[in-house]
C-alpha cells in the first residue's frame, strides 16, 4: 500500500510565468549643457589639486576616472531594455533577481524619469528601474503580492549627494 503522506511527496518545480513586461531605458537620462560640464570640470580640477598636494597622484587618478565615467554616462543615451515581473522575481535584460533577495519597493523620480526603486539584500542595496507613468498601477499591483510598498528615508550619503548635485547648474529644482 502506498502512503499518501504529503511530507514525503516530491514537490514539483513551479514554472516561471511572466506577470508583466515593459520596455524602458536602462537608466534615467538628462542631456547636460556645456555650462554644467565646465562647472563640473572646474570643481574637479580644484578638488584634484587639493588631493594631489595632500595625498599624491593616486586619488587624483581615481577622481579623473570617476568624472570620466560620469561624463560618458551623461553624454551617451541609455539603450532600451526589457523588464519582467515574474512569479519568481524580477528580470532585467534576462537576468533574474529572486523575491528572497528583495525587501521593500517604492516609486520615485529622477530627472524626467519615473523610477521603481526596490531595496535588495545584495550589493548595491537597491534596484532602480525606469517605468512608464501609465504602467505604475499595474506594476504596483503585481509587486504588492510579493513585497511591501514602503519608502525608506535617504541615507546621509544620499542627502549629501543630492545637496551637492543641486548646486550644479541645470540641476536646480
Amino acid at each position: 500500500m502506498a502512503s499518501m503522506d504529503p511530507a514525503k511527496e516530491e514537490k514539483k518545480p513551479v514554472p516561471e510565468n511572466d506577470l508583466f513586461i515593459w520596455i524602458a531605458p536602462s537608466r534615467p537620462f538628462k542631456i547636460r549643457t556645456r555650462e554644467y560640464f565646465v562647472t563640473l570640470f572646474a570643481i574637479t580640477g580644484l578638488i584634484g589639486f587639493i588631493l594631489f598636494i595632500a595625498e599624491g597622484a593616486m586619488p587624483v587618478v581615481l577622481l579623473i576616472a570617476i568624472v570620466f565615467l560620469f561624463y560618458v554616462l551623461s553624454t551617451v543615451k541609455p539603450e532600451d531594455v526589457e523588464y519582467k515581473i515574474t512569479n519568481k522575481g524580477i528580470k532585467v535584460s534576462g537576468k533574474r533577481t529572486d523575491w528572497q533577495l528583495m525587501g521593500r519597493f517604492w516609486f520615485g523620480k529622477r530627472f524626467d524619469s519615473e523610477l521603481l526603486i526596490i531595496e535588495t539584500f545584495v550589493l548595491p542595496g537597491r534596484m532602480e528601474l525606469v517605468v512608464k507613468p501609465e504602467d505604475k498601477e499595474t506594476i504596483k499591483k503585481h509587486l504588492s503580492a510579493y513585497l511591501p510598498e514602503e519608502e525608506i528615508t535617504p541615507s546621509g550619503l544620499e542627502k549629501v549627494a543630492n545637496w551637492l548635485g543641486s548646486k550644479l547648474p541645470g540641476n536646480r529644482v
